[in-house]
């Protein structure tokens, strides 16, 4: 089995927000997936799917943003299911907008979701899907997050929402190290499965870290 846990604030208020990301990349795998998220237990609405033989677990915590390690430790507990297949997918300020990175394990970054997961669950052994949202250039970050995509980003976030959900079922069907090698490369254009310049040889990251952009195929 495996849990994947989109990190977001519950409410219609919080809905669009930079800080709801991970509640918006499960909405678009239980789209594809044809999976409404309105089960509850464990303090979470969930969805449940199979494929290839293995029982997905789609939840989004119902805690808020500081308390998700709460309904994330109930999820694992109820479940015996081990860290490692534990996927969280959340907002990352240190990130671009439009950018993803995937790590397989690693610190919170000062976010303050996955703090408290990994507080609660004491590991940060879990891989990560994480969802650039950049920085602003006045105001403060809480003000930041909370608010909704401006207009130039709204018109880019379907596709970035549906390469996080790429990311993410990367990871269930085939393994973070698949994720990873798929994903995880410096050249847009390598990625995407375009020539590459010769001037301009791709770099792949080997470090778990990088997932950039190319167009999703959904």
């Amino acid at each position: 089995m495996w849990l994947i846990v989109g990190l977001g604030n519950p409410g219609p208020e919080y809905a669009r927000s930079r800080h709801n990301v991970g509640f918006m990349v499960l909405d678009e795998l239980a789209r594809r997936w044809n999976r409404p998220i309105t089960g509850r237990r464990w303090e979470s609405l969930y969805a449940e799917e199979t494929r290839r033989d293995e029982t997905i677990a789609l939840i989004k915590p119902l805690s808020f943003m500081n308390e998700s390690g709460r309904p994330v430790k109930a999820w694992l507990e109820g479940t015996s299911v081990p860290p490692e297949r534990l996927v969280v997918i959340h907002d990352d300020l240190d990130l671009a907008f439009g950018r993803i990175k995937v790590v397989a394990k690693g610190g919170h970054g000062g976010h303050r979701g996955v703090r408290f997961i990994q507080q609660a669950i004491e590991t940060a052994g879990f891989p990560r899907v994480r969802v650039g949202i950049g920085r602003s250039e006045v105001g403060d970050e809480v003000t930041f997050v909370l608010n909704p995509f401006d207009e130039a980003e709204a018109r880019l976030l379907p596709d970035l929402i549906s390469r996080a959900a790429d990311a993410a079922e990367e990871i269930v069907e085939r393994g973070v190290a698949s994720a990873m090698n798929r994903f995880n490369v410096r050249r847009r254009a390598e990625a995407c499965g375009e020539p590459a310049e010769s001037t301009r040889a791709e770099r792949v990251e080997s470090t778990a870290e990088e997932v950039d952009g190319c167009q999703s195929t959904r």
